[in-house]
Parts: C-alpha cells; sequence; structure tokens
C-alpha cells in the first residue's frame, strides 16, 4: 500500500466508503449522482479492490466493498511513500523544507517535530 497514487475519483470512493464502511456500486452510484457513472465506479472500486485498499464480499450478485486501511494508516502510508522518494534524492534539502514548512505554518508544529525527534532518539539508543 506504501506510495500508492490515487486518482481524484479513486480518492471520492475511498472517502465515501470511509464514511459508509461497507456499500455496493448501486448505494455509491446513488451517492455519486450524475458525477460518475455506474461502469466507472464498477471499475474503479475493483481497481481499489486490487490495490488492497478495499476488501469485498459477495451477495447474490452484488459485491460489497469496505476499506481495508483506515484514514490514518492511507495517510501514513502515502506520506511515508512520498518521503522515502524525496529521500532518495537527498535528505538534507527535503529536511530543511520539511522544517521551513513546518515552522511557518506553525511554531507549535515545529515544537512538535522537535519532540519527535528527541523520542526518535532515545529509541533508536535503546536498540
Amino acid at each position: 500500500m506504501v506510495g500508492l497514487a490515487l486518482g481524484k475519483l479513486e480518492r471520492q470512493v475511498m472517502e465515501e466508503i470511509w464514511r459508509r464502511g461497507e456499500t455496493n456500486v448501486r448505494e455509491l452510484h446513488f451517492a455519486f449522482g450524475k458525477r460518475a457513472a455506474y461502469t466507472t465506479l464498477m471499475t474503479t472500486l475493483d481497481r481499489l479492490y486490487k490495490k488492497g485498499l478495499l476488501g469485498r464480499r459477495k451477495d447474490g450478485r452484488a459485491f460489497y466493498y469496505r476499506p481495508r486501511v483506515s484514514p490514518e494508516e492511507f495517510k501514513t502510508g502515502m506520506a511515508k511513500g512520498m518521503i522515502d522518494g524525496l529521500l532518495g534524492h537527498g535528505a538534507e534539502p527535503v529536511l530543511a523544507c520539511i522544517v521551513e514548512a513546518v515552522s511557518e505554518h506553525d511554531r507549535k508544529l515545529l515544537d512538535e517535530l522537535d519532540r519527535l525527534v528527541k523520542e526518535k532518539r532515545k529509541q533508536l539508543r535503546k536498540e
């Protein structure tokens, strides 16, 4: 799951399924209205299932889909994949950019980043 890229519709479908807990293509199509065709949603659900983000069970002729990861797990996996990709090109510029962005956004976040670094150092010393 780490590093998966999702398109706009895939993200919207995941958000709807996280809200519902479980759904089928018919219920999803009703929720989306004219924003997406029935067959497009069916294909999108199948792709998300093949990517490992959704589980499914068959009931009669319909598949019911449910999330296999929480929104938090998904965001963490996406962030990790993105950071791993960026660090492959040199860590220092990436870290400097993160610190700059965090400090501009919220100084309390900079303190939290500092706390997390110290906590990780303690953990690594124990290993």
